[in-house]
């Protein structure tokens, strides 16, 4: 396949239903209020609720005036987002190659490329929005000396897959144009080729293709390209791209080779109904904020057509002609906050939604009530995180290592880079979450069972620490125990 015929339906249908779902997925994580604010008024005044009216007996609908509440968002599908994010990448990945010069090569573009802080943003948005795509380009004229990785959201791909192999990948997005068309830049990935294509046409037609040079933002592509004046030979045969899902298989589309988000249980009317709780504890305090129902008599005139007040400072009132009352005629409401309500019901809706997702009611907080717990109980209440975040890990550990080779191939064929590129090996330090009591516990146990070396038990303590760091930490630790000195059996006299 190539390019997309010009006049061709935009987004194409085959992704359009796939597109809604990372969108209204996109909203959620998003928490724009006033995109949800406009859901939850569709959803109060939409069709079910006409439908149900008919059901009633009502011949025509009947709609009562209302006021628009300013709804409270809780941003918890943002939370849930980060912490899977947290979970899979705040520790960055350890990233070696067999081979001595790559592995310095592979080293030093990490830091430069900013791989971790790219990481945690695309896993993020991948738990939000069912994957992400991971590109590689390069501009000379801003990074003169290696490839730039980039991300790209999902719902700005059209990948192309054989085999449950992604063969190729059109990006596209919108472009600032006037108010009659929509300009769409579509940049499609073949092994070995990168085409460019420009176009005008409307919010669903692709519309007629034009030169790249119609538009500022594409104008700067035409000195990079080949001789077709469209495309760019990447010289490597790997795609310069790749797409990591989030979870898979998506349940609502089985044969897709795109993932689930993390909200795809579904959990969408869980968040609702946590805001609708909120809204409504806020409501409450709202109402039952002291007011004063005050006596005409205590009411001053403004004038001639101003009404009257009541003055809250004034201290001396002339004698009133009225019934006397324990409270000299001032009623006092006080409306009652239902504050046990409103918190068991958030939180049982917070817990059903994040244990949907696949995550610990612990991970946010939820659990233990402040009594202790020991390491083996908070390990047991983490262990839907942990199992949710090893499967992920997965997804990444098969794909990383692709997209760091085409990074190193790319380095050498178009910035000169002098290595031999090899697929790297990618392991994830999941264990970094453990607590010190935990570490503690095991490597007592261990030890009791004389199943554990000293270095073994500084290296389990201290992944990190490099192997010269570990002889001089267990050459100390055995000096101060004495358990390094000799067996002084042989110096007592007979």
């Amino acid at each position: 396949m190539s390019m997309p015929a010009p006049g061709s339906a935009w987004p194409p249908p085959s992704m359009s239903a796939l597109y809604r779902e990372m969108r209204r997925d996109a909203m959620w994580y998003a928490g724009d209020p006033n995109r949800l604010a406009a859901l939850a008024d569709r959803r109060e005044t939409g069709g079910e609720a006409r439908h149900g009216r008919r059901r009633l007996g009502r011949q025509q609908p009947v709609d009562f005036p209302r006021k628009r509440e300013r709804r409270l968002h809780i941003p918890l599908p943002g939370d849930i987002a980060t912490k899977s994010a947290n979970l899979l990448f705040a520790d960055m990945p350890t990233i070696t190659a067999p081979n001595k010069d790559t592995n310095t090569f592979l080293g030093d573009a990490l830091d430069t490329m900013h791989l971790h802080e790219l990481l945690l943003g695309a896993a993020e948005q991948a738990a939000a929005v069912s994957g992400i795509f991971l590109r590689l380009t390069w501009d000379k004229d801003i990074v003169p000396d290696r490839p730039i990785p980039t991300t790209v959201q999902p719902d700005n791909a059209v990948p192309e897959y054989a085999f449950g192999v992604m063969r190729a990948v059109t990006f596209w997005r919108e472009l600032d144009g006037d108010t009659q068309t929509v300009v769409r830049h579509l940049e499609r990935h073949e092994p070995g080729r990168i085409e460019h294509a420009l176009f005008e046409g409307t919010p669903d037609n692709l519309g007629r293709a034009v030169p790249l040079t119609e538009h500022t933002e594409t104008a700067g592509l035409i000195g990079s390209l080949g001789p077709d004046g469209v495309s760019v030979e990447t010289g490597i045969k790997m795609l310069t791209a790749i797409y990591v899902p989030n979870m898979t298989p998506n349940r609502l589309h089985r044969s897709s080779p795109y993932g689930r988000s993390d909200y795809a249980a579904p959990i969408h009317d869980q968040f609702a109904a946590l805001d609708d709780t909120w809204t409504s504890w806020m409501r409450d305090i709202r109402l039952a904020r002291a007011r004063l129902v005050v006596p005409d008599g205590y009411l001053t005139s403004m004038g001639p057509g101003q009404g009257a007040a009541w003055d809250d400072d004034r201290e001396v009132y002339s004698g009133l002609n009225m019934p006397p009352t324990d409270n000299g005629g001032l009623t006092l409401a006080q409306f009652k906050i239902r504050v046990d309500e409103h918190q068991r019901t958030a939180e049982a809706l917070t817990r059903k939604a994040v244990e949907s997702a696949g995550y610990s009611a612990q991970s946010f907080g939820l659990e233990g009530g402040g009594q202790a717990l020991t390491a083996t109980e908070v390990d047991a209440r983490d262990e839907d995180s942990t199992v949710t975040t090893k499967k992920k890990a997965g997804y990444w550990r098969s794909r990383l290592p692709d997209f760091l080779l085409a990074y190193q191939l790319l380095a050498a064929e178009q910035f000169g880079a002098r290595i031999t590129p090899e697929r790297p090996a990618v392991e994830f330090r999941l264990d970094a979450a453990e607590s010190e009591q935990s570490k503690a516990t095991t490597l007592e146990l261990y030890a009791r069972a004389g199943a554990v070396s000293t270095a073994t038990k500084v290296k389990y303590r201290s992944p990190d620490m490099e192997d010269t760091a570990v002889d001089a930490e267990v050459a100390a630790i055995l000096a101060e125990t004495g358990a390094g000195a000799p067996d002084p059996a042989d110096t007592y006299p007979l």
